[in-house]
């Protein structure tokens, strides 16, 4: 508990110990002598001691021309039931209210918790490494690209970069949701946000801190409450109508039927006195207001999104906002991208075929072109060939998108890629029967061959499809720039229902808009990618989800949902907790307004009392907050 959570408790419990034996005095359970206007001050203090925010806070909102809102509702029926001499009542009621407020705040802390766990990956400092090998502590923003860090144990990594001295395992959890240490090594990756748990590291940032992957994170969860789901911006509407209709209604409750009885005498005889008639129906009207507070809705809807996403965090799952949640519960359709996605993204050369030239010359030829590139097939070219790479021989470098690359090579011209690029070129490509990505190659107008490329599948893959396919998802659909071979052999592996295959960045969108005229009703698609070519794919899809751990800049920030380990299994884990929340905040809504709405006629009609109104109010929205609090528990879904 907070601060504030612990002086409302405190509050609560103050106020409590001098309501009880003040509520039996007055009741009658307990014989003591009190006189009426000795018991009221006394019955002013728990009231005060519990209620003076919410009073205030009343106060405030009439000056600002803010009128109607809970505080002004519980202000305004408490005080009505005092003054007309149920003090007992007046002061359970907001004794109770602030009970409610106590478990809300606290299920929103509970929330929070989980988010706030990922806001502990931002750092505090960095040990920079000084010229004469000492190192300073600076602020993380200080520290330039390619600058040599020092990492000790216990502290956590300030920015992306990679290892060149020492080893340790790091706890990823607050990035990725998996709690088993990953181990590192020299040349391995390093994400900021990590904590170093054993040895003492260097590291060279291949970022700075604002670039970094916990900036960006830190970004992404800092701007996911301004997203506002249709539920919440439905609530914060109907809240806007419904608050100004029901102090109107309480009034027209307090006012028309005393001056009808008295104008016709209609049932005047149930009375003893013309006060008597007027004190029934105002506290009608204070058991009406009570009632009609709409804090279990209005609490407990926003509270349900907070939760889900906190809860999704959790998992390594980031959600961008409450609108994508409510989305993602409707997703039907999920396209996936191949490279990095189904698959690792390591490739490895496998072979080279029809090269009139040695088979290092070749891979020279190609890696010296791909040298500028980070592509996953660039590092594998560049993998394959074992000598130095001198990116001064290199010139003219041209990537032409869904094609390939041209480069001038020691002054001869390089044309890589696939059979497209050869054609662009006027070179007629040799067909490959073996399976995996064929890389063809001509220098100076002439076919040196072709260099085939595998690439492995994700363990999660295939059982990321029955995932999918158990969680109510209609279809499936593979969109690459693969030949079809390859995808084919692909698709049948994991169980894809379509694949599309030889797809350009244009083709993929072409085609995402092709699958989303066969959505029908409130069925959404949602694609899935990991690389810069699919961040015009991920912003046209229904929902986009991007591959967050090795996923392209483009990529994350076009997306509305990232994968912090790359796992698709995740994907279907996201869409279950989306579809967690939603039926919970139905659930609540249906619930809280079904028992107001029976609670207000009853009331309306003086079968209700004040005790009823509590239960209508505070235990409504109590049991609604508790309802909420389960979208954080996402372990069995």
């Amino acid at each position: 508990m907070n601060k504030k959570q612990k002086n409302l408790l405190i509050r609560i419990i103050v106020a409590a110990v001098f309501f009880v034996p003040l509520y039996l005095i007055s009741e009658g359970f307990v014989q003591v002598d009190i006189p009426k206007p000795a018991l009221i001050v006394l019955f002013l203090i728990p009231y005060l001691t519990v209620g003076y925010d919410i009073i205030r806070k009343a106060l405030l909102g009439i000056k600002n021309g803010q009128v109607f809102d809970e505080n002004f509702l519980m202000t305004i029926a408490t005080v009505g039931a005092i003054v007309l001499g149920e003090y007992g009542e007046g002061v359970a009621v907001m004794l109770l209210y602030q009970v409610g407020e106590f478990f809300q705040s606290y299920a929103v802390g509970k929330s929070r918790k989980n988010i706030s766990d990922l806001m502990d990956i931002r750092p505090d400092y960095a040990n920079l490494e000084q010229e004469d090998g000492t190192t300073e502590k600076v602020d993380p923003d200080e520290v330039e690209e390619g600058s040599i860090i020092v990492v000790k144990p216990g502290e956590k990594v300030p920015i992306d970069g990679v290892i060149v001295e020492g080893n340790s395992a790091m706890n990823t959890s607050a990035l990725t949701g998996e709690s088993k240490p990953v181990d590192v090594s020299e040349g391995s990756e390093v994400l900021s946000g990590s904590i170093n748990m054993t040895g003492v590291l260097r590291v060279k940032t291949t970022t700075e801190f604002e670039e970094s992957t916990a900036s960006k994170i830190l970004d992404l969860v800092e701007n996911a409450s301004s997203r506002k789901s249709k539920s919440e911006n439905f609530i914060s509407k109907f809240a806007r109508v419904y608050t100004p209709i029901v102090c109107y209604a309480a009034l027209a409750l307090a006012i028309v039927p005393p001056l009808f009885i008295m104008l016709t005498k209609i049932g005047i005889e149930n009375y003893a006195s013309t006060s008597a008639i007027w004190g029934d129906w105002v506290l009608r009207a204070c058991t009406f207001l009570v009632i009609s507070c709409p804090c279990a809705v209005v609490i407990s809807i926003p509270l349900s999104f907070f939760a889900g996403i906190g809860g999704a965090s959790k998992e390594g799952v980031l959600v961008k906002g409450s609108n994508y949640l409510e989305t993602l519960s409707e997703v039907s359709v999920v396209a996936f991208d191949k490279t990095g996605t189904i698959t690792k993204g390591n490739f490895d050369v496998t072979a080279v075929h029809h090269s009139p030239v040695a088979e290092q010359k070749l891979l020279e030829y190609a890696a010296l072109a791909e040298c500028h590139s980070s592509h996953p097939i660039s590092l594998s070219l560049r993998k394959a060939y074992a000598g130095k790479l001198d990116q001064s021989r290199v010139t003219d470098v041209q990537e032409i998108s869904g094609h390939g690359i041209t480069a001038k090579v020691d002054g001869d011209d390089v044309a890589i890629g696939n059979e497209k690029m050869m054609r662009k070129v006027g070179v007629e490509p040799i067909q490959c029967h073996h399976v995996g990505t064929i890389i063809h190659v001509a220098v100076n107008g002439e076919y040196y061959g072709h260099i085939v490329i595998s690439d492995e599948l994700k363990p999660t893959s295939k059982e990321a499809m029955r995932q999918l396919k158990a969680a109510g998802v209609k279809k499936t659909v593979m969109l690459t720039g693969d030949a079809k071979s390859v995808a084919e052999k692909v698709a049948e592996e994991v169980g894809v229902t379509d694949f599309r295959a030889e797809l350009l960045p244009a083709d993929k969108v072409t085609a995402v808009e092709g699958l989303l005229k066969e959505c029908t009703g409130n069925d959404r698609l949602a694609f899935v990618g990991d690389g810069i070519n699919d961040a015009p794919v991920l912003s046209r899809a229904d929902i986009g989800i991007a591959m967050g751990a090795l996923g392209s800049d483009a990529a994350i920030e076009a997306a509305d949902i990232v994968l912090m380990d790359d796992d698709p299994l995740k994907i279907a884990k996201a869409i279950k907790i989306s579809r967690k929340c939603l039926r919970i905040v139905k659930q609540n809504i249906t619930f809280a307004l079904g028992v107001k709405i029976l609670c207000l006629i009853l009331a309306a009609l003086g079968i209700a009392n004040m005790w009823i109104a509590i239960i209508a109010d505070v235990g409504v929205m109590i049991l609604a907050v508790l309802n909420a609090i389960r979208c954080m528990f996402t372990k069995n879904l």
